[in-house]
C-alpha cells in the first residue's frame, strides 16, 4: 500500500505561480512511476505530467509543457508540480497518483490522493 497527500492548492490569478507537494508513505512508494492528474468540474480526469522512479523519463500533456515541471525528493518521499504561468483553464482538482507501470493512463495508477483544489482567476 502506498498512502500519498497532496497539499498546496490554492486560489492564484493568471499568470502567477504555485508549487504543489505530494507526499508519498508505505511500501517502496520510491519505486513507483509518479503522475499528476487534474481534473475540472464535468469534465473527465486528465493526465498532467508523470516520471519514473529514477527520474530520467518525464512525460507532459501538452497544455502544460513549458509551464509545468514535476520533480521528486527521495529523501523526503514527496513529488512537485510547479506550475508557473497559470491560465483559467488550469483550474481543476489535482491529484496525485502512483502506478507501478509507465504511462499517462490515470487507469493506470493504483494509487492515488485526496487531491487539492486549484483555482486560477482571470
Amino acid at each position: 500500500q502506498v498512502q500519498l497527500v497532496e497539499s498546496g492548492g490554492g486560489l492564484v490569478q493568471t499568470g502567477a505561480s504555485l508549487r504543489l507537494s505530494c507526499s508519498a508513505s508505505g511500501r517502496s512508494a520510491d519505486n513507483y512511476v509518479m503522475g499528476w492528474f487534474r481534473q475540472a468540474p464535468g469534465k473527465e480526469r486528465e493526465f498532467v505530467a508523470a516520471f519514473t522512479p529514477s527520474g530520467v523519463s518525464t512525460l507532459y500533456a501538452d497544455s502544460v509543457k513549458g509551464r509545468f515541471t514535476i520533480s521528486r525528493d527521495n529523501a523526503k518521499s514527496t513529488v512537485y508540480l510547479q506550475m508557473n504561468s497559470l491560465k483559467a483553464e488550469d483550474t481543476a482538482v489535482y491529484f496525485c497518483a502512483a502506478s507501478s507501470t509507465w504511462s499517462s493512463q490515470a487507469n493506470r495508477y493504483s494509487y492515488w490522493g485526496q487531491g487539492t483544489q486549484v483555482t486560477v482567476s482571470s
